[in-house]
């Protein structure tokens, strides 16, 4: 058995319970070791979101069980989010450098989870794939979802599942995300020679190595949504749950969500909650820090009533919502910061104003943590051994 991502640690005790049986080798792969392991686990801590060398090693740990396995035997996958950047193997004629700097380009550049994940994918000798390929035996995964839609082959990068992108699909992102030349010359170089077809490309669905590997979905971004819309009900909250997965820029995606939850509001009954999940991506252009759910708060400032109206001039023409929103990670981090995600309400912009912070220069730069951090309002939960997206909900008097 083999667990990756920020729900290791839970699903590999739960599945060590469930199943009963002595398993001939465990290994665990997240950013935090859980206090308690069965019998005979190893553990190995990793980095994330941008993968270090505990990623190798974990990475080559785990195609050595893989190897190990018998053809008889049963090769068990439990898989989370954060795997891509938890288990990296780079691909040969790049270095772990190379793969470090592409991720943190993208990840500045806003690029989408399939953006990101494709090109991960064709720089990796353990994803698209690969890990189900270094077996002969049988592979079940079993999979708590952070992409919106859950298409198996993006979440952590499909170690175990065929993979429809390709190398030109990989330079593609790369030419929408400030160009070739913006990234190191080996990584380019590669993707260059894997579209010409002198690299081997993932592994794609007719591949004999991959057709003996099947997933399924056990959790998602509905799970959280469930939990969190029974948990206002109780009490008292008249719920209304947004479908829709909220995606995009995460300051856009804050006014749609606060069209919404006008929608929303007229057809509930006082005290409403309306709860929305997805997976948001922020376009850095400044110099500050925080994370897709921070900004995402920061910006329904536009949109919340106050004592003298939004706090972000011109972010509304509708008439500003009362109550209260926020919005959080589930795996209890958001972005590079110790926080999971903010809270604003109407006292946000009194508040602010009253210690000299304008929030449309801190949405500007970038920078919504220092600004929730000055004024207490950042969620901590912190590493919650899940990771299913994120969740917004405004809570409307």
């Amino acid at each position: 058995m083999i667990a990756v991502g920020k729900a290791a640690g839970p699903m590999l005790n739960a599945f060590a319970i469930t199943v009963g049986r002595p398993l001939r080798a465990i290994e665990g792969i997240g950013p935090v070791r859980p206090d308690s392991l069965p019998a005979g686990a190893e553990w190995h801590d990793s980095g994330h979101p941008i993968p270090d060398s505990r990623s190798v090693n974990a990475a080559r740990r785990a195609l050595a069980i893989a190897a190990a396995t018998a053809v008889d035997d049963l090769l068990v996958v439990l898989l989370s989010g954060g795997a891509s950047a938890l288990m990296a193997l780079p691909a040969d004629g790049i270095t772990l450098e190379d793969k470090q700097q592409t991720v943190r380009h993208l990840l500045r550049g806003g690029a989408t989870i399939d953006e990101l994940n494709t090109v991960r994918k064709h720089l990796s000798g353990i994803k698209g794939g690969r890990l189900a390929a270094a077996t002969g035996a049988p592979v079940v995964t079993l999979v708590i979802s952070d992409v919106v839609g859950d298409d198996l082959s993006v979440i952590g990068s499909g170690p175990t599942m065929p993979d429809p992108s390709t190398f030109t699909d990989a330079l593609a992102v790369l030419d929408a995300r400030g160009g070739r030349t913006a990234y190191p010359n080996d990584v380019a170089a590669l993707l260059e020679r894997g579209e010409r077809g002198e690299v081997p490309e993932t592994l794609k669905p007719a591949d004999p190595r991959i057709t003996r590997s099947v997933a399924r979905i056990i959790g998602g971004r509905m799970t959280a949504v469930e939990g969190a819309a029974a948990s206002a009900r109780s009490r008292g909250y008249d719920v209304h749950v947004i479908d829709r997965p909220i995606v995009g820029e995460a300051r856009e995606a804050a006014r749609t969500f606060a069209e919404d939850v006008r929608a929303a509001r007229a057809h509930l009954a006082s005290p409403a909650c309306v709860i929305g999940a997805g997976e948001t991506t922020v376009h850095v252009r400044g110099g500050g820090v925080g994370g897709r759910n921070q900004e995402f708060a920061l910006a329904m400032l536009g949109y919340l009533a106050g004592p003298e109206g939004p706090a972000l001039p011109g972010a509304s023409e509708s008439p500003a919502l009362p109550g209260a929103f926020g919005s959080i990670g589930t795996d209890g981090i958001d972005g590079p910061t110790d926080a999971a995600g903010a809270i604003v309400d109407a006292t946000t912009a009194e508040r602010a104003t009253a210690l000299g912070l304008d929030p449309r220069r801190f949405l500007d730069d970038n920078d919504s943590y220092h600004f929730f951090s000055a004024l207490d309002d950042l969620l901590r939960t912190g590493p919650t051994g899940t990771n299913v997206g994120d969740v917004q909900v405004a809570l409307i008097t």
